[in-house]
């Protein structure tokens, strides 16, 4: 393999890497602190990159408007889920709670429909990230993928501050461990709940907003990247956010150069190292052994 498609492969791993893991933190964090298993949350992907391109394309918003306006409106929407269906499952069994998610993801997609219909929009790439930079002699690399690489890494600093250097945090971190005794220490965790759902979702629709211009917007565009969102998750250890960091560059870098090395089974090659990872640690890189 010469050298500047090493490059190319490990930028294009990055960048995937990135996209997975806004995507699988906000599903981890939902987990580990509220214990519940949202398979929705490949709706507020979808969402989040159809409220930001009709904001574009009709409503003649900016960009940064239109990424903002988004992002907000899959807040409010993830809000109103969480209050109306998933605290009530928040007790119940995780087939439950799988059973209700996947009666959304029928729900949202169906929506999604009726109201942009099953065309494939494509999505523009914002003007100031048009275009290519001149890496080297021999590599030119797309702008813009570069800054999804950077939102990624932007967005899993921003976690780590808050998760672990926060007062916030630190109630996230005692909650996800033993949620009664925070409540015994007189903390409200109902909204901590909320907002930390509020946070996943939030993450959600910016990875659906970012990936946009890459994928499209199609109707059902969140429910195959939440599967491999789940094997990110599976891989670094549910619950743990530095997991999913890694995690998520593992599955990046061995999807972006298995499509060059085994072309014939690229799709496969993801499945074989969650495989290995659960031999190895059945919790995952960084997840806790159950107890």
């Amino acid at each position: 393999m010469e050298l500047s498609t090493f490059v190319v492969q490990v930028l294009n791993g990055l960048q995937y890497g990135m996209l997975l893991f806004l995507i699988a933190s906000g599903l981890t964090l939902t987990f580990g602190v509220m214990g519940i298993l949202n398979l929705a949350h490949g709706a507020f992907f979808m969402i989040g990159a159809y409220v930001a391109f009709h904001l574009m394309r009709f409503g003649g918003w900016s960009f940064p408007a239109a990424y903002a306006g988004a992002v907000i409106a899959v807040v409010l929407l993830g809000a109103l889920v969480e209050r109306s269906v998933l605290a009530p499952l928040a007790k119940r069994d995780h087939l439950d709670q799988v059973l209700v998610t996947y009666g959304l993801i029928l729900i949202f997609d169906e929506l999604a429909v009726i109201i942009w219909g099953k065309d494939v929009q494509p999505a523009e790439i914002p003007p100031l990230f048009q275009g290519s930079i001149q890496l080297s002699s021999m590599i030119v690399y797309p702008i813009y993928r570069l800054v999804l690489a950077g939102i990624g890494l932007a967005a899993a600093v921003g976690l780590y501050l808050i998760v672990a250097k926060t007062r916030l945090g630190m109630i996230i971190r005692a909650g996800s461990v033993d949620r009664e005794m925070v409540r015994a220490l007189g903390i409200n965790v109902r909204p901590i709940f909320s907002l930390v759902f509020g946070l996943g979702a939030a993450l959600a629709a910016l990875a659906g907003i970012v990936a946009a211009p890459i994928l499209s917007v199609s109707p059902g565009m969140g429910d195959k990247i939440i599967i491999v969102a789940f094997v990110v998750i599976v891989i670094g250890g549910i619950g743990s956010i530095k997991g999913a960091f890694v995690g998520a560059l593992l599955v990046g870098l061995v999807d972006s150069f298995g499509k060059i090395l085994f072309p014939a089974v690229s799709s496969l090659i993801m499945y074989a190292l969650m495989a290995m990872v659960l031999i190895w640690r059945p919790q995952g890189i960084f997840g806790q052994p159950a107890r």
